[in-house]
């Protein structure tokens, strides 16, 4: 694909671009395999329970699946099936929100609310309040997740979604389904002191807490719901959590995984949820110390997440050999947070104009989906939903709102400075005829 760099121009390719996805969406359904499809099945997800428990039997488990990975991405499909994934339906309903707003096309906002519709559905039926979680039994270091466990890095952006929606459209039942999400995040969730004035949060209703970007998230959340919902307590639980997220960035301007002394990797993409957190949580409130914790973390993660191309690139600090060099998701996620971030730190704008270019010169397939991921050799294109997909269609959405909301904003300057010009014209004229007078 052509691309040229005048912010009209760029803001065209992309909208030619999401046009493209869209047929590709409808094309193709809202189910796909996904990057634990090789672990979701019953094979995949002994081995790694193996890997967990036996590093030195677990690897030779393990190691078929992972050459796969490098080498046979299609191989999913021997592994697991297509499935729908709420966290993917949550960006997708996001998407087609901005892309409403972006253009007034009411079918946007249709598709929109179809979404919404599919992720009522696909709430977690055991739990009283409306939370989600992943339709696949999880196998982590800690153990399995059950299918259907609410997780508090999932639930978020369906809230996200829902708020979007009702803003754009005030519906009695959305708020009510706001208010259930808040309640859930609030009592479901469970807290873990760790000082005077923070506390982690759990992952799940039932784990001990401790991953920073899941305090991060449900920081925003409560955050939120405490401005929508009017209710003072959700700050002051919120306020804990982001006590934590703060009072543990390490001295360079980064975060590890989690505080438990094993999970210490810094990655790209929960690099950016916990600094696009902590964004969205400094414009709702101006808390200073997350102003400060923003521009440091942002100095890391653009001197250290970035390879010398300008392009994201998965890890500052591994925790394992990758199979891969570049991940979407990444793009996606640095999109997302240049975005949200530009105008109050304005080095991002030229990250965001890389990004943007990258993905469009190099990403787009044929049918017009995205790659997934670029390989050591070759490429993933598998397309995956939840990994990628659902992300990076959001993100070049929301930029093109954001470039026709400035289009606009330059329009009525513009026009503004016109007005400012006639009427000053029209002083000066009237000023002449003055004068005239009263040489007359």
């Amino acid at each position: 694909m052509q691309v040229t760099k005048t912010s009209d121009e760029l803001a065209g390719n992309v909208s030619r671009v999401l046009t493209s996805f869209k047929g590709w969406l409808d094309g193709y359904g809202e189910s796909s395999w996904d990057h634990q499809s090789f672990f979701a099945g019953a094979v995949g997800g002994r081995a790694k329970s193996l890997y967990y428990r036996n590093r030195a039997v677990g690897t030779a488990a393990v190691a078929p699946l992972i050459l796969f990975e490098a080498f046979f991405p299609t191989a999913r499909r021997l592994f697991h099936h297509p499935i729908r994934f709420p966290i993917a339906d949550a960006h997708y309903a996001m998407g087609f929100a901005f892309l409403y707003e972006a253009t007034g096309n009411s079918a946007h906002l249709e598709r929109a609310i179809h979404f919404l519709n599919e992720l009522e559905k696909a709430r977690c039926r055991d739990f009283k309040e409306f939370c989600w979680g992943y339709p696949f039994d999880w196998v982590t270091r800690a153990g399995t997740i059950k299918e259907q466990t609410p997780l508090i890095t999932t639930t978020p952006y369906v809230y996200e979604a829902f708020l979007q929606i009702y803003e754009l459209d005030p519906r009695d039942a959305w708020k009510q389904i706001l208010e259930s999400i808040a309640r859930h995040a609030c009592v479901d969730i469970k807290d873990f002191r760790t000082s005077e004035t923070a506390s982690s949060c759990s992952y799940t209703p039932f784990d001990k807490g401790g991953v920073i970007n899941a305090a991060a998230y449900r920081a925003f959340l409560l955050t939120s719901a405490s401005q929508v919902l009017s209710k003072d307590e959700y700050w002051r639980i919120a306020e804990r959590n982001l006590n934590f997220v703060l009072g543990n960035q390490n001295r360079d301007g980064s975060w590890y995984y989690a505080m438990d002394g094993v999970r210490d990797f810094v990655d790209h993409y929960h690099t950016c949820f916990v600094l696009k957190a902590l964004a969205k949580i400094h414009s709702l409130t101006g808390h200073e110390e997350c102003r400060e914790a923003l521009s440091r973390g942002v100095d890391y993660y653009v001197r250290n997440l970035f390879d010398k191309d300008g392009l994201p690139k998965p890890f500052s600090k591994a925790p394992r050999l990758t199979v891969y060099k570049r991940e979407l998701y990444d793009c996606a996620e640095s999109i997302n947070l240049c975005l949200l971030l530009r105008d109050r730190l304005p080095q991002l704008e030229t990250t965001l104009e890389t990004v943007v270019i990258g993905i469009l010169k190099g990403w787009i397939k044929p049918d017009g989906s995205f790659r997934s991921r670029r390989l050591h050799l070759g490429w993933d294109s598998v397309p995956m939903h939840r990994w990628g997909q659902s992300q990076m269609f959001r993100s070049l959405a929301y930029y093109l709102r954001e470039a026709m909301n400035r289009r606009g904003q330059a329009s009525e300057a513009r026009g503004n400075n016109h007005a400012v010009q006639v009427a000053e014209g029209s002083d000066r004229l009237l000023e002449s005829v003055r004068t005239r007078d009263d040489d007359v």
